[in-house]
């Protein structure tokens, strides 16, 4: 593809932000076009990032003949929609995590996506990062051999956002699990080679942001119509006999200054940490424990280098970088532990 790939981002005022210098700095897109329900940060950014072209109902930038890619940018419940129909209208998509709250509004992404020759993709910025690339690098190579188990949380003390968009069920869909759990689970059934989910057990807690005076660090007193968990943990068994521990929280007597992201993966060769990216293994000839810290060669800004893989895919013709099968999986696990911790038991994903 010769042209340059026309880009419209629909909800502008929130993780947008972070998308701009992506599509400002690839060679193969430009950002032509804005649309927001809130036309007061529709003509904010507008003017900001020198966008014209505004559309106050997304609607009329998805009929917009002369786009080619639309960066969904919205809360989570409105991602199916708009997707959907923006891949019927032709064009291509890049839509923020979680895809979807819900496994079957995202097999409805899929058919749609099938059905339109287009390319989709879940911005999990995450798997953009230097020292996340790396690591894939190495256990793609085969360092740690099968991975049999891993440990993730991504924990917060205090940390927890207080709009809307984030903390009701009508916007969201869902807390912490449905915000940061997708980030840290996407990346680590990535580096597990993306191992089919059969069954989790999981429970969801709600206690800290009853107690009176409770308060987030980022925004002030708890909201009144928080109505989502703040705290889940889950085990998550595979097709293959791995296992899978995660923990998520916005709330938590955890000791962090903001946030606490961590993965261990243990395998038949040797196990590794992200994001110090150790790789541990043992000598059974010496019975020494050994430790090697990998070097991260790749900097740049995640969110940005994401929308850069993107455009570069469409241009190519390549694959999504981030497939929505993958979010599936991930959409299925969360959806999963939503549904253990409501019936007190295991379910199962199959």
């Amino acid at each position: 593809m010769s042209k340059t790939l026309k880009v419209g981002v629909i909800g502008v005022g929130g993780i947008a932000r972070t998308h701009y210098p992506g599509w400002k700095e690839s060679p193969h897109a430009e950002l032509v076009a804005f649309a927001d329900i809130n036309s007061e940060i529709l003509q904010r950014m507008g003017e900001r990032e020198g966008i014209t072209r505004l559309y106050e109902d997304p609607a009329q930038l998805i009929a917009d003949s002369d786009i080619d890619i639309i960066d969904v940018c919205t809360p989570n419940r409105y991602h199916a929609p708009l997707t959907i129909a923006a891949l019927e209208a032709g064009k291509h998509v890049i839509c923020e995590k979680p895809l979807a709250p819900t496994p079957d509004e995202i097999r409805q992404m899929i058919t749609a996506r099938d059905k339109s020759g287009k390319l989709l993709m879940t911005a999990q910025h995450f798997r953009f990062t230097g020292s996340a690339k790396a690591l894939k690098a190495e256990i793609d190579r085969g360092v740690l051999g099968d991975v049999y188990h891993a440990r993730s949380w991504m924990l917060r003390r205090s940390g927890a956002p207080t709009s809307p968009g984030f903390v009701t069920k009508q916007h969201a869909g869902g807390g912490p699990c449905i915000d940061i759990g997708v980030h840290i689970l996407d990346l680590t059934l990535w580096m597990m080679g993306n191992p089919k989910p059969v069954a989790i057990s999981g429970i969801t807690q709600d206690r800290l942001r009853r107690q009176p005076g409770w308060f987030s660090n980022w925004g002030g007193p708890i909201p009144d119509f928080w109505d989502v968990e703040e705290f889940a943990a889950g085990f998550v068994r595979f097709e293959n006999g791995a296992t899978l521990v995660i923990e998520v929280s916005w709330l938590l007597h955890h000791k962090t200054t903001g946030e606490d992201m961590q993965m261990w993966l243990y395998g038949e060769k040797g196990g590794s940490h992200w994001p110090s990216n150790e790789l541990l293994w043992t000598n059974t000839e010496t019975r020494q424990h050994l430790n090697t810290q990998l070097v991260n060669q790749e900097g740049g800004e995640a969110h940005a280098k994401e929308c850069i893989a993107f455009a570069e895919a469409v241009a190519t013709g390549a694959s999504s970088p981030v497939p929505a099968e993958h979010s599936l999986d991930v959409i299925t696990i969360l959806d999963g532990l939503y549904r253990s911790a409501e019936a007190g038991k295991e379910v199962s994903l199959v």
